[in-house]
């Protein structure tokens, strides 16, 4: 006859269970008897199949058994491409810099900026905001500015690279953005009334994005901006600034206006 537990003895009885389903599960490593050189086209059959999260893990494995070689650093940055597809920007991040730390004079230098300088730039600046209308300038721009600062680190320290080319359109594209995020809040402070508010970063992009597409509508928001506060020889100084760079400005003739915007092109 089976007699009952002591309820004393239930916590330990769950304890003991618990340890054995613990033992139990104990994930076997599987590349535990693959040479470096399998391991390397294990991970590099995962990443081309898209399976990024197994990529990354390989990669990981092959940089310490190959550690002080060639292919561990190469392992480095393929593991932090692998992050980056699998949409995982943080850990991607933080093996580049490792990187950039550990192998200053890399061969694979200009490739590590430029991977840096994309994981940003596709991490925060909003370049799949159609379905929303939410371009990059309404979004944050600590992300748009890393970006920019690895590309331009990238094209002046390795103007002959393959990644050079890229990386100055995406540094262009990026200016555009950040004046056009000035100019977007200049105008949300518009149509609140704040017309000092409006004015001051209207001028920020007019001082800082000289050569911007948003300065035809930084140029329209302060001449509005002046005309509520009634400064009539600022606004027409403003209106004739406009018209003198963009003779055919729509903005006078139709105002703000939410067509398709400029940056829509990547």
């Amino acid at each position: 006859m089976l007699l009952p537990l002591r309820l004393s003895a239930l916590p330990l009885l769950a304890l003991s269970l618990l340890l054995l389903s613990g033992c139990g599960s104990t994930s076997k490593d599987v590349t535990a008897g693959w040479s470096v050189e399998r391991l390397a086209q294990e991970a590099r059959d995962e990443r081309n199949a898209g399976n990024f999260d197994r990529a990354a893990e390989f990669f990981e494995k092959l940089e310490g058994r190959a550690a002080g070689t060639p292919l561990a650093q190469q392992a480095q940055l393929e593991k932090a491409y692998s992050y980056y597809k699998g949409g995982q920007p943080a850990q991607a991040l933080a093996a580049i810099d490792r990187f950039l730390r550990l192998h200053p004079t890399s061969p694979a230098l200009d490739y590590a900026l430029y991977l840096k300088g994309l994981v940003n730039f596709n991490d925060n600046l909003g370049l799949f905001g159609s379905l929303a209308r939410q371009d990059l300038s309404e979004r944050d721009q600590k992300a748009a500015k890393e970006s920019f600062e690895a590309f331009r680190d990238l094209v002046t320290r390795f103007p002959d690279s393959r990644y050079a080319a890229d990386a100055q359109a995406r540094m262009t594209y990026i200016v555009n953005s950040l004046a056009q995020y000035e100019v977007h809040v200049a105008r949300y402070y518009l149509s609140r009334g704040a017309h000092l508010a409006a004015i001051n970063r209207a001028q920020v992009a007019l001082t800082d994005y000289p050569d911007a597409p948003a300065l035809e509508e930084a140029l329209y928001i302060l001449v509005r901006a002046y005309d509520g506060l009634g400064m009539a020889q600022l606004r027409d100084d403003a209106q004739r600034v406009l018209l003198k760079n963009f003779p055919e400005s729509r903005f006078l003739s139709q105002g703000f206006r939410r067509d398709n915007p400029w940056w829509r092109f990547w």
